[in-house]
């Protein structure tokens, strides 16, 4: 295995599990007979450069960080997968029930608790949603939470600081994302007699796997081989499947990211 054929691909370590994962598939597409390693960043803008140089091969990226690579490169970066779940991600507005929102245009005048101002789910997008539904933003009393900036909105910790300021009233209303709405609603941490979702905003795309544009015709086709070589009704790789959030590796699509790419030009 010389380190040339090997495929180095870079992740961000926004959590312990990370290791776990990337150790996983690493092992599987040596099994698939891909020479693969991992690099691990602390945030997505190093990662982005180090792409952009060519010192990584694939960079496993946000939509955030997807959309810029897109930028930076005037769209030669090749767009390489993407999970089952990263396709029509949505977003929500919760409101407090006693906070007498009962459309968009009752935010005027109200807080509204947002996550971190590089989380697409939490505050890019959302905001851009409600300025096309005809919300006034200059007239609502934004509630930011820049946490874990750099990890573009993956910890989540932003989220649940918003779930928290609603939870105690320093909120009439906030934004998040599906999931982390789902998961707080599993672990019980929704008062559903306090907080109930006003809005749901249209579709959007999440993660994908870009490439330097400079990639070999050879390294991307081993790298599309092993990924989508894994399958959900193998108990090994469905561990893993679990852990990144997905049951099946899915061809990329770059429609889901317009709305993002629009948000960002408005900014």
């Amino acid at each position: 295995m010389t380190e040339k054929k090997t495929i180095l691909l870079g992740a961000v370590a926004y959590d312990p599990k990370v290791v776990t994962i990337w150790d996983g598939i690493r092992e599987h597409f040596h099994e698939e007979g891909v020479p693969m390693d991992f690099a691990l960043f602390s945030n997505y803008e190093r990662q982005v450069e180090e792409l952009l140089k060519g010192h990584i091969d694939v960079a496993w990226n946000t939509p955030l960080a997807h959309v810029r690579v897109r930028q930076r490169t005037r769209g030669e970066s090749l767009s390489l997968g993407m999970r089952d779940s990263d396709r029509d991600f949505r977003a929500k507005v919760l409101v407090r029930r006693d906070s007498g929102i009962k459309s968009l245009k009752d935010l005027a005048g109200k807080t509204l608790a947002v996550g971190s101002s590089d989380s697409t789910q939490a505050r890019i997008l959302p905001l851009y949603f409600l300025k096309k539904e005809g919300v006034n933003l200059s007239q609502v009393n934004l509630l930011p939470f820049d946490t874990d900036l750099g990890k573009h909105g993956d910890t989540g910790t932003s989220e649940i600081d918003v779930i928290k300021a609603l939870n105690e009233g320093r909120a009439d209303a906030g934004t998040l994302g599906d999931l982390i709405w789902v998961n707080e609603q599993a672990a019980g941490h929704i008062d559903s007699s306090r907080i109930e979702v006003l809005w749901t905003t249209p579709g959007f795309d999440h993660c994908m796997f870009d490439a330097h544009p400079a990639l070999s015709p050879g390294k991307i086709e081993a790298f599309r081989r092993a990924l989508f070589a894994m399958r959900w009704e193998n108990p090994k790789h469905r561990r893993l499947l679990e852990l990144e959030g997905l049951r099946e590796w899915l061809p990329p699509r770059e429609d889901g990211y317009r709305s993002l790419e629009e948000a960002l030009k408005e900014q």
